[in-house]
């Protein structure tokens, strides 16, 4: 039996502490899908094929990880997979309630599903993907928080946005 996990989330976008966890994910298990959600609720800067395309780059070292987007709930798309487990950081205690209610909720709505947990490196432990953005919003250094296709990324849509 090969052991396979899904790393749901908006990845939007993508920090170097999820590919932290992507990465030490792909050591624990045979095969990865990171799974970037469209998330309407969220109102994404970057549209779901955008956010697909910059996981695939900051992804490409790793051979056992794929990455696919998706628009329909996620134990919908667990089972549609056919992978019993998803992985979920966790920065801080304060994330630990959110993640709790999700956890149960997946597990009822999909009852063989589990959930588990890493924590990030020390290092990525404060990082999320709402401070870079708002950091590159207003034109700050976030090469240290993101690859370099991300900061790229990031520097062409705010920079689109300030000429509007």
């Amino acid at each position: 039996m090969t052991k396979k996990v899904i790393y749901p989330g908006t990845f939007n976008p993508i920090t170097k502490g999820h590919r932290d966890l992507i990465e030490r994910a792909s050591k624990l298990f045979d095969h990865v899908i990171v799974a970037v959600a469209k998330s309407t609720e969220k109102s994404p800067l970057f549209t779901l094929s955008e956010r697909v395309k910059l996981a695939k780059t900051v992804c490409a070292h790793l051979p056992n990880v794929h990455v696919k987007g998706f628009n329909i709930l996620l134990a919908n798309f667990a089972r549609s997979e056919k992978i019993p487990i998803i992985l979920r950081g966790l920065r801080a205690v304060s994330d630990f309630e959110y993640e709790f209610q999700l956890a149960n909720m997946n597990r009822r709505l999909l009852p063989e599903i589990e959930t588990i947990f890493l924590t990030p490196s020390e290092e990525y432990a404060f990082l999320s993907s709402t401070l870079v953005r708002e950091i590159a919003a207003l034109n700050g250094d976030i090469s240290a928080f993101v690859d370099k296709p991300v900061a790229q990324a990031l520097k062409e849509k705010f920079s689109k946005r300030r000429r509007s």
